[in-house]
């Protein structure tokens, strides 16, 4: 059994593009670790940078309210503490703030660390640690994006819709005798190349979060396309981000060209399903350490079945 030339050459294509994305978003400097070897800190410096590596974000970070509002104590923590009158002050969801200081309280037993954020001059306050972050997202879009599916309501809210949008194509789709991936695909290895790197980019991320947490929190709070400037995992991770986005137009392209208006819309419907199914049961079995098998047999049942209709053609 062998690829047909042209799906050698898809497959060769498709290499070459990942890497002239990696290459081209790999142009890129960065200036944090930029510093004179001879520097000298102070002990406050050192205890902002230590503070910095534990918890990924720093004065100066921006945040964007994801929650209806957060309430800030617009008196000193210690008072507080001490139970004096105190005031306090709302910021609202989608309002932007900025962490303006961070204190330790070790005396504090409900939560040590104490954040001052601001949205602008005239309205800032305290808040615990502990009540800001579950509150509030990094101001980047590919954090928020994080975020929004992180979301244990999206993923049921994921699951139910994708599992009655696939059933029902499927059903569609047989009686119609249509085209769909890895049952009576078309003469073209792209969609089962989508399929499996999007499995396997859903097994990468959970293992990252399962292994290295640490390395994805950073991720969350510092989000980056460069697969460069990334720990090797996180780099793979990019990378086939990046695959599925190439193979997913290729793939969009592929299917225009041989399938009818109709017929394309119904195969594309289907591939997405797929394609959500993949995400959804490798995200999850990977949680349980169960997903690097199946991704396994899913390569295995996956090119047998490609090869075989190759065979026939």
């Amino acid at each position: 059994m062998y690829m047909q030339k042209n799906d050698m050459k898809s497959v060769f294509a498709i290499a070459l593009l990942v890497l002239m994305f990696a290459v081209f978003t790999s142009c890129y400097h960065d200036r944090t670790n930029e510093h004179s070897t001879s520097t000298v800190y102070s002990k406050e410096q050192i205890d902002s940078v230590s503070f910095s590596k534990t918890r990924h974000y720093s004065e100066n970070y921006n945040f964007v309210v994801k929650t209806d509002s957060i309430v800030l104590l617009q008196q000193q923590p210690e008072e507080e503490l001490n139970d004096m009158l105190t005031d306090s002050v709302i910021v609202y969801r989608h309002e932007h703030i900025v962490v303006a200081d961070i204190r330790i309280l070790p005396s504090d037993s409900v939560d040590s660390v104490w954040v001052q954020v601001a949205r602008d001059q005239s309205t800032f306050g305290w808040i615990h640690e502990s009540e800001l972050l579950p509150h509030v997202v990094p101001n980047d879009p590919i954090s928020q994006f994080i975020s929004i599916f992180s979301d244990i309501h999206m993923l049921i809210f994921l699951i139910i819709i994708s599992v009655i949008s696939v059933t029902y194509l499927m059903i569609t789709i047989f009686r119609r005798n249509a085209k769909i991936v890895h049952f009576n695909d078309i003469d073209s290895f792209y969609p089962t190349a989508l399929a499996l790197v999007v499995a396997l980019s859903a097994t990468l991320y959970s293992s990252i979060q399962l292994f290295v947490p640490d390395v994805w929190l950073h991720f969350y709070y510092h989000p980056t396309l460069n697969p460069f400037i990334v720990p090797p995992i996180l780099s793979i991770f990019l990378v086939s981000v990046w695959a599925i986005l190439i193979i997913g137009i290729a793939t969009i392209d592929v299917v225009r060209s041989i399938l009818s208006a109709g017929n394309t819309f119904l195969y594309l419907c289907g591939l997405a399903g797929i394609c959500a199914l993949n995400y959804i049961i490798f995200s999850i079995a990977t949680l349980y350490y169960v997903g690097y098998f199946l991704w396994v047999l899913y390569c295995i049942y996956a090119f047998y079945v490609y090869f075989k209709k190759t065979e026939r053609r």
